[in-house]
């Protein structure tokens, strides 16, 4: 049993009561008999005075009539079959609906079944279906509907009213589709009134009759027209459409999720929607109501206490685009040639061409040098355009004026639409910003007058990645990432972290969607569908995919989402070796590994020139100093037109930290293990105390400041001594205060003069570059730094005389991990979020 469905509210007292509303409902919302009960209930609990209700076929049953139909102008006996089972289906959703009071309406079905049994036996005699017989089988499925619902209102004890539109409603079908004759069905309307004066009608959708007295469809979507007919007819207050969404959204939920319900529509908003495809009303439908100035509420049957959608002639504006659509399965068909330019009665020819071919064109896009025509076309109908214009043009083909007639297949067509367009610059300039960022090609633009629309044909592979970054660039729903982690490590796994905890904030607050879909170590990945949530630890210890590179990027692109980031916390070489193709790709790559900007120039070349050419975004701000804006304000100076002529610093906390201890109180190799207890050091100390890793630092910074230094051309002096180089790292530890002596004998002599001891990098205005143990004034800068400080010095043009100077803390997967987010934040900045 089926739980009990909450009616609507009654409408407060101190809210207005329409006198008169038309209601319709689909065949989603008459499915079945608990269906039918839902809407009883749902309409007896409204307050208007005059109450009409327009309902479909139960869900399915059309299509059921039209097969029956077709199988029985085939002599195909399975016809039978079909038709007990959909006789049955009413039959018992009359019983389950009425109860104790079924009989009448059985009988009434019955009979109406062994009509249509005769019909479909006089079909399978004659072999053929007309379109005369088709029309009346179709409509049956209305018909039956109406009886159920006004047969379960009467039985409810209601006076209730069934009016069969084949009764009253006259049409003729023009060219644009059907034409009302409204003062003939307005006459037989007032006729039937007057011997059916009830407030509660519930009518037929989608039938009619046409000027000779058949019987007619209105076609699909004809249960709508026909609720915007009668509200006309009826001279209503409002016509509500109540289907299974609680309103209009600004883009298909199925391919944006974050799609937002739209709270009011203008008429025209609605047309321009529902032509490109959005479930919205048919144009159609809007006709009478835009005529006769009638609201138009889309309601959820499911949710009757949600407002909907209200479209009328004033809707408020709330933004320049109220919604995106997708029309997907088209193709641009292109006439192109040099004797088009200035002749008069092309696009005449080209028209003309396809309207005989019968080819409907959804979009029209022609250069003002008149060079080209374009045009796109649905893809079942593109061979016969094209060949239409092959045909129409032979002659200027033959003699080269005209070079190609060209048509590119798998073409999707996206559409902005609102009133707030109108006279508001830029709008165009976002739409086209957001498809470029999410390198998104354009191949047609068309924008009608009105500013209401612009549409863009596009192929149809990037779709969805489109209409998400179109909406999301207008600020209807969050700019998503397709986001990537590479090394879970201590930097990695505290930056997996701290994206957890500033999601929620980014999401309500700057409309980010940092989406979490892969992370990736060495031996293994965790891939998920949409986003790694909650505890990504325990979800990537449960992973038994095994690490692959290839599967990984795939994963990442899959989704279509706007944009895509790989965040590289590995030290990896190999991983370095992917950036050019990710950034060619349109991925933007953001890491704290300095493999890439310290490693071989070519490699470095190839990531910046393949980041210049698709506009993916390449940061590396934690390469060096960690959280530190280093990187940032170099590139500021040099952007800003300064020229860098020396830069210094201590780019290491460890050897910071050492330098800053290291007073002759406690050997240099006891400084040494105890940093590395309290983690400060690499696991092997040597990567810290060789100075390499110091070198690749000065080596990014100078060709950040436009040198191309590579690390084979720094000096450095490595605190190593050659005999420990390639001992295990317990061997080093246990023999490294052979040290011990020459560091002191060091730093005594620097005492003498003065000074202390520091580990500096050093790219001075000629010379080369170093990294080594330097002598400093006790008053130097760098010899007065925080323990685990990194400090940098730029000397430039304009601070020649007082360098600038950045300093701060520089070790620690936390703020090593800070600094990457910064990165990160400052990519989805310039990809449109609001940070």
């Amino acid at each position: 049993m089926s739980a009990a469905v909450e009616p609507a509210p009654l409408p407060s007292a101190s809210a207005a009561v329409p006198a008169t509303v038309v209601h319709k409902f689909g065949g989603t919302s008459v499915a079945d008999a608990d269906r039918y009960r839902h809407v009883a209930q749902l309409l007896l609990a409204r307050g208007e005075s005059t109450q009409v209700t327009v309902v479909s076929a139960m869900k399915g049953v059309t299509d059921a009539l039209i097969e029956l139909a077709l199988l029985a102008s085939r002599d195909d006996a399975r016809w039978r079959e079909h038709w007990h089972e959909l006789r049955a289906r009413h039959r018992g959703a009359a019983v389950s609906l009425l109860g104790e009071h079924a009989g009448g309406t059985v009988e009434w079905l019955d009979d109406r079944f062994d009509h249509l049994a005769r019909i479909l036996e006089a079909l399978a005699v004659i072999g053929e279906l007309p379109n005369e017989v088709l029309d009346r089988v179709q409509g049956l499925g209305e018909v039956y509907s109406a009886h159920l619902l006004g047969a379960h209102f009467r039985a409810l004890g209601e006076d209730c009213a069934v009016l069969d539109a084949r009764d009253v409603l006259v049409v003729d079908r023009g060219e644009l589709g059907v034409d009302v004759g409204w003062e003939t069905s307005a006459q037989r309307l007032a006729t039937w009134r007057q011997s059916h004066p009830q407030s509660r009608v519930v009518v037929t959708g989608f039938v009619a009759r046409d000027r000779n007295d058949r019987i007619t469809t209105l076609g699909r979507n004809g249960s709508d027209y026909s609720g915007a007919i009668f509200a006309a007819l009826f001279n209503a207050d409002e016509l509500h459409i109540w289907t299974d969404v609680d309103g209009v959204l600004s883009a298909d939920p199925r391919v944006v999720p974050e799609a937002v319900q739209l709270e009011t529509l203008s008429y025209d908003e609605a047309c321009e929607l529902a032509y490109f495809g959005a479930k919205v009303v048919h144009p159609q439908t809007m006709s009478p109501a835009m005529e006769r100035g009638l609201p138009i509420i889309i309601r959820n049957t499911f949710q009757p206490g949600h407002p909907g959608t209200r479209i009328a002639a004033g809707a408020t504006a709330s933004g320049p685009i109220k919604g995106l659509t997708l029309s997907p399965d088209l193709a641009v068909l292109n006439l192109e040639g040099t004797g088009l330019i200035g002749v008069p009665g092309t696009a005449e020819r080209v028209f003309a061409a396809l309207r005989n071919a019968h080819v409907s064109v959804v979009m029209i896009s022609q250069g003002s040098s008149e060079h080209s025509i374009c045009c796109v076309v649905r893809q079942g109908e593109a061979g016969r355009a094209r060949d239409a214009l092959l045909h129409a043009f032979a002659h200027e083909l033959s003699l080269g004026h005209v070079q190609r007639v060209q048509l590119t297949p798998g073409i999707s067509v996206l559409a902005a639409v609102g009133d707030g367009m109108a006279g508001q610059p830029g709008v165009a300039a976002r739409l086209f910003e957001s498809l470029a960022r999410a390198q998104v090609n354009i191949l047609a633009i068309a924008q009608g007058s009105s500013e209401r629309n612009i549409s863009v044909a596009i192929d149809s592979r990037d779709a969805t990645k489109a209409l998400r970054a179109a909406h999301a660039g207008f600020w209807l729903s969050p700019q998503t990432f397709s986001v990537g982690v590479i090394g879970p490590g201590n930097v990695g796994a505290a930056l997996l972290d701290q994206l957890h905890k500033a999601q929620p904030q980014l999401l309500s607050k700057a409309r980010l969607d940092l989406r979490l879909r892969a992370v990736l170590s060495r031996k293994r990945m965790l891939l998920e569908p949409r986003a790694v949530e909650g505890d990504w630890r325990s979800a990537f210890a449960a992973s038994t995919t095994p690490a692959d590179l290839d599967q990984f990027t795939e994963h990442l692109l899959a989704a279509r989402l706007p944009h895509a980031m790989i965040i590289d916390c590995s030290g990896s070489a190999d991983v370095a070796d992917r950036y050019a193709g990710w950034l060619a790709a349109g991925i933007h790559v953001v890491t704290p590994n300095k493999q890439a900007g310290a490693g071989p120039l070519p490699r470095f070349h190839a990531i910046r020139a393949a980041a210049a050419a698709s506009g993916a975004r390449f940061r590396y701000e934690a390469t060096v100093g960690a959280g530190l804006p280093v990187i940032t304000t170099l590139r500021d100076l040099v952007d800003t037109g300064d020229e860098v002529t020396a830069i210094a610093g201590i780019f290491s906390g460890t050897l910071a930290w050492l330098f800053n201890k290291y007073d002759g109180s406690v050997p240099f190799s006891a400084l040494v293990a105890q940093a590395r207890a309290m983690g400060y050091t690499e696991p092997d100390p040597r990567d810290d105390l060789s100075g390499v890793d110091v070198a690749r630092k000065l080596v990014i910074l100078a060709r950040e400041a436009g040198r191309d230094l590579s690390l084979e051309d720094v000096q450095v002096e490595s605190l190593v001594p050659e005999s420990l180089r390639r001992s295990s790292v317990e061997d080093f530890m246990e023999h490294l205060h052979g040290v011990d002596a020459a560091f002191a004998t060091r730093l005594q002599a620097a005492r003498d003069r003065g000074n202390v001891l520091r580990y500096v990098a050093q790219l001075p205005a000629s010379g080369p570059a170093s990294v080594g143990l330097v002598e400093l004034p006790a008053s130097h800068a760098f010899a007065n730094l925080q323990l685990t400080d990194n400090v940098v010095q730029f000397t430039t043009r304009r601070y020649c005389d007082n360098p600038l100077v950045v300093q701060g803390p520089g070790a620690g997967p936390e703020v090593t991990a800070a600094g990457v987010f910064a990165d990160v934040l400052r990519v989805a900045a310039g990809e449109g979020a609001r940070l």
